[in-house]
């Protein structure tokens, strides 16, 4: 068996032909040679040589021309899964006389490629049409825009301006239904992140996709306090290894080639956490007057919106809401207060407050004494203040007023009533 060709570079979409021709004797032993089969396979399946025609990857795909000394195989819009090695068999009358050639036929498949190029001019850009097949001259070019022919058909077109929403494709002309893939600035680029729930301390990846043809690359920013993007990173899959609550905020991601750039819409980390900082605090502060109302408000920072237990004395007392509101408190409301606050994400516990009740009878006990001690020390001071007796006084003054000098018994007699009346004024002021 000799093949014509020992290789073939072929563009993907096209049809290739290879053959080969082969002799065999006439005669053997006097029995004249007939030939049986004619195929080209492949595979070699436990021994068996498979024809291509009975290959479900090629079966409708190939067609023989085959003689008595030549054989012909074509096979019909090949793709890169077609790069084989193909081989030729025929089987004769003869025992033993079953035959192949060896080596084949290799079938390289290539796609016709287009290269982007960047000019000098910031809005120029060439494309060049290419592929590692060596093409046989005369060799003509179709360029495609969104699909329709171009005027170009030269291997080179220049397009000029950027971010342009058209996709290009370059054809061998006479082959436009087998164009190279098209070349596109990025579109719908996406931000997305994993897991989509955040839960500080956890892992989270953050992933930009572009549909894109040259492949695009990523940069990620987080938008700060000015409304700008800040650069976050230029992987295309940054990962918070231990995201924190610091790296909540609203991120997005853009996504450029050599003919264009996109941007993607901007998403929301919102990084949850259990409650920390639990306290509780009494409006109004310090004790309370019975009957009056009182509001204990339990406060913490987590992320959802904790869940509150009230704790009297460490037994439940409410659940739900982080305000317990007593109306018109009483004795039994005195005691030692604390809260718990939960979420899916963890729980904390408040210290405990204490809060003290004032009885309104007690203080109208104690207001009572203060003003009946009050009564007593007036009337003690009005009794020691006293200096003389009212008979005594009157006596003194009728004498005063005819005009004489009081004389020594007088005067005795005054001091010795002063004396009496300190040492029992309670029994002077009972005889006036």
């Amino acid at each position: 068996v000799t093949y014509s060709r020992s290789s073939i570079c072929a563009l993907k979409g096209s049809t290739v032909e290879m053959s080969c021709k082969y002799i065999y004797p006439d005669k053997y032993g006097n029995i004249k040679t007939v030939i049986e089969k004619t195929f080209w396979f492949t595979k070699v399946i436990n021994g068996d040589f498979v024809d291509l025609k009975d290959d479900t990857d090629y079966s409708v795909r190939v067609e023989y021309n085959c003689t008595t000394t030549f054989c012909s195989l074509k096979i019909f819009n090949v793709s890169q899964t077609d790069s084989q090695e193909y081989k030729f068999r025929f089987i004769t009358n003869q025992q033993g006389g079953k035959y192949m050639g060896s080596p084949g036929v290799s079938l390289f498949v290539r796609d016709l490629q287009v290269k982007v190029n960047r000019l000098n001019d910031p809005i120029r850009i060439q494309l060049t049409c290419h592929t590692d097949c060596q093409l046989g001259p005369p060799v003509s070019y179709v360029w495609l825009e969104d699909g329709k022919a171009n005027k170009e058909n030269n291997n080179n077109l220049v397009l000029s301006s950027f971010n342009t929403t058209h996709r290009y494709q370059c054809a061998i002309r006479g082959h436009e239904d087998v164009p190279s893939p098209a070349v596109y600035a990025p579109q719908t680029t996406v931000l997305s992140v994993t897991p989509s729930e955040t839960v500080e301390g956890s892992k989270v990846t953050l992933t930009c996709s572009s549909d894109a043809n040259p492949a695009a690359k990523y940069n990620i920013y987080r938008v700060n306090e000015d409304q700008h993007g800040q650069l976050v990173s230029t992987e295309i899959q940054p990962v918070f290894s231990s995201i924190q609550v610091s790296d909540s905020g609203r991120y997005y991601c853009a996504a450029g080639n050599d003919l264009g750039s996109r941007t993607s819409p901007s998403i929301d980390i919102n990084v949850k956490y259990g409650p920390k900082n639990c306290s509780v605090s009494v409006n109004p502060s310090g004790a309370v007057e019975e009957g009056n109302p009182v509001t204990l408000t339990c406060t913490s920072d987590a992320n959802p919106a904790a869940n509150y237990t009230w704790y009297k004395e460490n037994k439940i007392i409410a659940n739900g809401s982080e305000v317990f509101h007593v109306l018109a408190v009483g004795s039994e409301h005195r005691g030692s207060y604390s809260c718990k606050a939960q979420n899916l994400h963890g729980e904390c516990n408040s210290s405990s407050r204490f809060l003290d009740v004032l009885c309104k009878f007690s203080s109208f006990i104690f207001i009572s004494g203060c003003i009946s001690i009050l009564f007593m020390l007036i009337k003690c001071l009005l009794i020691v203040f006293v200096r003389c007796p009212k008979r005594l006084c009157v006596h003194n003054s009728f004498r005063r007023d005819q005009g004489g000098k009081p004389s020594d018994s007088d005067l005795h007699s005054e001091w010795s009533q002063e004396q009496s009346t300190r040492a029992g004024g309670a029994v002077i002021m009972n005889m006036s």
